[in-house]
């Protein structure tokens, strides 16, 4: 149970922050919270990535904007042409759809949310998988740059696409009612269960990185994070993992895109840029890689002073500036596995085991 206590820790950090922010009257800085937890998911997935996997992608810009595209065409689009049809009748029973008038009377239906959310993993893994593996082959910057070249076609296509709306985007996304009573929007009177459906979300996807990384799988992607050719020649499938976990990063993406879009209200081209997909390897590169902890807190710290525009105009140049010293100084992180056990140890010497020998292994793993 030990592992999880850092989730635990987690959990009662955001709900003291949620307090703070209404004993002090600074409420609003739960939009930036909320934004910068989307965020932290991309940041917590391509750390799987780096980390485990050992691959340095360039790409997962364009996963989010997958997920974002996705839901922000399928809920906005008129489907009222195909109404009859035997689909939209069966989705239509199931409450699958949203009917609308608009302001001229006329009648138009869209997909539900749910639809769109199933669509965008679904396009987003097949993406994954398709790319991931004829160019998970590659190593160094070969690969980096094939993912940077996905990331340019993804950017590309919905910046010249008129159904994606080129340059302006895809505005006016409706609500998500994941059930009654509770809604994803940008109102600011659902701040709060936004703010908390961000960081569960993010919770759940922490939770799922601790038990894949403590199971079988997971000892398979430490041996690959500590020498890929020494795992060949002990017989483990590194192909296979790498594209499993390079797949995972990419729905987590997708993910934040599409939960994004629906906190927004839209979603626009600047989401798809490879400036940031050089940001989320920023963070993971500060946070420390093969550390999920790590990305998580600098994926926060970085994120939420972005939003608040604390760099101002050189915000992309902060983190080109972050991921230049870090890969000439620090090139395990600043946050780094090592620090956080000899922490570990040390919460345990005073607190927990004061009898007992400490445990190597512990909540952190490389």
């Amino acid at each position: 149970m030990k592992r999880y206590y850092p989730v635990f820790i987690l959990f009662i950090t955001i709900v003291l922050i949620q307090v703070l922010t209404f004993i002090t009257g600074k409420g609003y800085m739960l939009t930036q919270l909320t934004m910068s937890a989307y965020y932290v998911l991309v940041a917590v997935g391509l750390c799987m990535v780096m980390g485990y996997a050992g691959q340095i992608s360039l790409g997962q810009a364009g996963f989010f904007a997958i997920g974002g595209y996705t839901t922000a065409f399928l809920t906005t689009i008129d489907f009222s042409d195909k109404a009859a049809t035997a689909l939209f009748t069966i989705l239509d029973a199931r409450g699958l759809l949203i009917t609308k008038e608009t302001l001229y009377g006329d009648t138009i239906i869209h997909l539900s949310p749910w639809i769109s959310l199933l669509a965008a993993v679904l396009i987003a893994g097949i993406t994954a998988y398709a790319l991931g593996v004829p160019v998970l082959k590659l190593k160094g910057h070969y690969l980096a740059m094939a993912t940077m070249g996905f990331g340019i076609i993804i950017y590309r296509l919905v910046l010249g696409s008129a159904i994606f709306g080129e340059a302006d985007g895809i505005p006016n996304v409706p609500s998500f009612s994941i059930f009654p009573g509770l809604e994803l929007s940008g109102d600011f009177t659902t701040r709060i269960s936004n703010y908390y459906i961000a960081w569960i979300l993010v919770i759940a996807a922490i939770l799922l990185m601790v038990n894949l990384i403590n199971s079988r799988v997971g000892r398979a992607l430490r041996s690959l994070h500590g020498g890929e050719d020494a795992s060949d020649a002990m017989g483990v499938d590194t192909a296979r993992y790498k594209v499993i976990i390079f797949v995972i990063g990419a729905i987590f993406a997708a993910l934040a895109g599409f939960f994004m879009t629906h906190y927004n209200g839209g979603i626009g081209p600047s989401e798809a840029g490879v400036g940031k997909s050089v940001r989320y390897v920023a963070i993971v590169a500060v946070g420390g890689m093969a550390n999920i902890w790590g990305a998580l807190v600098m994926g926060l710290v970085l994120n939420f002073l972005s939003l608040r525009g604390v760099f101002g105009h050189f915000d992309d140049a902060v983190f080109g500036v972050i991921l230049v010293v870090m890969m000439m100084f620090m090139p395990e992180g600043f946050i780094r596995v090592a620090v956080l056990r000899d922490i570990q140890s040390l919460f345990y010497k005073l607190f927990k085991r004061k009898n007992k020998p400490v445990s190597k292994q512990g909540f952190f793993h490389e």
